[in-house]
């Protein structure tokens, strides 16, 4: 029996693990609020329990009895609701409350609760529309319709806002191949974020890994579904950003709402009992037990079957192939690649987390793409004044010193200039320094080294001299991107000069610094990415070995030339009409064809 809540035509039936419980309750409740709870029978290291009938639209969750030893990874507490973690879809959204640590505090009013969905429709199988080379978007789905004009209002903030008209103009205008959900899985604020008036904007602390959150996704899978036809009859793929590797139970002090009470176990634990924190937000999933992997193939699965999306894009990737060390060949691997829903789906993994040995950029399997954080600051640094050409020309060619030459095989790198985290594209060239005062973190939050520059003043300026530096900076930076062999990736409202004021970890801004600005956009800039988008062709995943290098007065490039910070610039010819070629000045930016 599969773990989760399934109807069929011996009624209902409800499995979850929770391997060291004395006791587990199914707890049923009405329309009005009312508890009924129902003992669970062990099954080994599952309770499962059948009602008769169809139970399908009831909301639900569990309590666990036991042990309650914290230092010993034990936190059975039956005054807690606790949520499935196979739940498919919420009645509400997770709101923080100091109960929720307290041992003893009965929680069934502030916890969410699962409700029983039935056999979901499925969405036939079809290849994703997304291959490497394309530009995927990464985009906040609240901050990017809340200010949007001509989004209906009922609509801005959801999903569903993504398969409007207009915003499926602007993203085939640009020539968008997928977009990448920053993450719409239920999640719940950091503890410290609600005594400061914040919230957690973009997602990254996950409760349930498969029910959608109920303020992103009212409508749920289907709304999901439906958005992702809506993208795709326009020729655009779906990436989800999901993040498996931690939940918002967070550390010792974080809340007892689902794993935490039933199988605490689920989380990495050193030898002393303490919990593992290599993505520094307070617990580690623990990807070297089956039952932690077959949770994450479960919930990839669900998005695949019953919305079609294309693939997904795994945060602090590292951790799902630590056993506690990363491996190259970690199972999770093998088991995505023989699974016949996923075997095929676009893999992106965000090579890097904060535990020993992190940084594992170019050490995914050959079928996965990988965020490329040396493009990113390779390509700063030239067009700041303090990098090389010879730099730039390897990030341009595809990063052959990390993945290897992609002359034959398509290149896994994903390009980028910047991403949800850090500063935005325009910020990049208007500040030196963060300016994350709003955070309510005494701006000690956020990266300190972003390799940017302010063109001569920290932030904003009427100086007609400045504003064309930043112009001309960010068409360079731009066309860059564009030019470059590889994945190449966008963030939302880069492409019209979106800026965050200097703030360089937004993620507690659920407001309009964080939100984009329709009307306040740059146009011409917004033109300019849509011309480059149309000038990228051919397959720009490989890179020919058989291209030329040439200064930019047509001579052969050379040693000498490649290592003079006064070499003015570099072209690069195609040796055929497959895919443009391209030309970067130090003076004049970058053209492509």
């Amino acid at each position: 029996m599969a773990h989760g809540a399934h109807t069929g035509p011996g009624g209902t039936t409800w499995q979850v693990r929770a391997p060291l419980a004395d006791a587990v309750w199914l707890c049923l409740f009405d329309a009005h609020g009312a508890e009924t709870r129902h003992a669970m029978v062990r099954h080994g290291h599952d309770w499962a329990l059948t009602l008769p009938g169809d139970h399908a639209g009831a909301r639900y969750g569990y309590r666990a009895d036991g042990a309650s030893a914290p230092e010993r990874g034990l936190w059975f507490d039956p005054a807690k609701l606790l949520v499935d973690p196979h739940a498919v879809e919420l009645d509400q959204r997770f709101v923080y409350d100091p109960a929720l640590s307290t041992f003893g505090a009965d929680t069934a009013a502030l916890v969410p609760k699962a409700i029983v969905t039935g056999d979901l429709p499925t969405v036939p199988p079809a290849p994703p529309l997304f291959a490497p080379g394309g530009l995927i978007y990464e985009l906040n789905v609240r901050a990017f319709t809340m200010l949007h004009p001509d989004v209906p209002a009922y609509l801005r903030g959801t999903v569903a806002a993504l398969a409007h008209p207009a915003v499926l103009a602007h993203l085939v205008k640009l020539g968008i191949n997928a977009v990448e959900l920053m993450p719409i899985v239920a999640w719940i604020d950091e503890r410290h974020l609600p005594p400061l008036g914040l919230r957690n904007a973009w997602g990254y602390n996950p409760v349930a890994f498969m029910a959608l959150d109920p303020g992103l996704c009212p409508g749920g899978i289907a709304e999901l579904r439906d958005t992702v036809a809506a993208l795709r009859a326009a020729g655009i793929g779906t990436i989800l950003d999901l993040v498996f590797n931690h939940t918002g139970e967070s550390d010792v002090a974080g809340p007892i709402v689902s794993l935490r009470g039933l199988d605490n176990a689920a989380y990495g634990h050193a030898a002393d009992g303490s919990l593992i924190n290599d993505t520094g937000c307070g617990n580690t999933l623990d990807f070297a037990q089956p039952h932690v992997r077959q949770l994450t193939i479960d919930a990839l699965r669900h998005f695949v079957a019953h919305a079609g999306v294309d693939g997904f894009r795994f945060d602090l990737a590292p951790v799902m192939a630590r056993g506690p060390g990363f491996a190259a060949d970690a199972p999770i691997f093998a088991e995505i690649a023989a699974d016949p829903l996923l075997a095929d789906r676009v893999l992106i993994a965000e090579p890097w987390d904060i535990g020993p040995g992190g940084y594992q950029l170019g050490q995914f399997p050959a079928n996965w793409l990988e965020w490329n954080d040396r493009f990113r600051d390779d390509v700063r640094r030239f067009w700041r004044g303090d990098g090389t050409l010879g730099a730039l020309a390897t990030r341009l060619a595809g990063s052959a010193d990390v993945f290897g030459p992609c002359d034959s095989s398509p290149c896994r790198s994903v390009n980028f200039l910047a991403a949800h985290d850090g500063f935005t594209l325009a910020d990049c060239v208007a500040f030196v320094h963060k300016h994350n005062e709003a955070n309510g973190e005494n701006n000690r939050d956020g990266h300190d080294d972003n390799y940017s520059w302010n063109n001569g003043v920290e932030g904003p300026s009427d100086d007609p001299a400045v504003l064309a530096r930043r112009q001309a900076a960010q068409r360079a930076l731009l066309g860059t991107l564009f030019a470059s062999t590889g994945t190449i990736m966008l963030t939302a409202g880069d492409e019209f000069g979106r800026s965050q004021q200097g703030n360089n970890n937004a993620y507690s801004q659920d407001n309009p610094l964080s939100w984009i600005d329709w009307q306040a956009r740059d146009r011409d800039l917004e033109d300019f990415v849509a011309r480059l988008s149309a000038a990228r062709m051919g397959d720009m995943a490989r890179f020919p070995e058989n291209g030329q290098w040439l200064a930019l007065d047509g001579a052969a490039m050379d040693g000498a030339r490649w290592e003079d910070p006064a070499t003015p610039g570099v072209a690069w010819r195609a040796p055929d009409q497959a895919r443009p070629g391209f030309r970067v000045s130090r003076a004049d930016g970058v053209a492509l064809g």
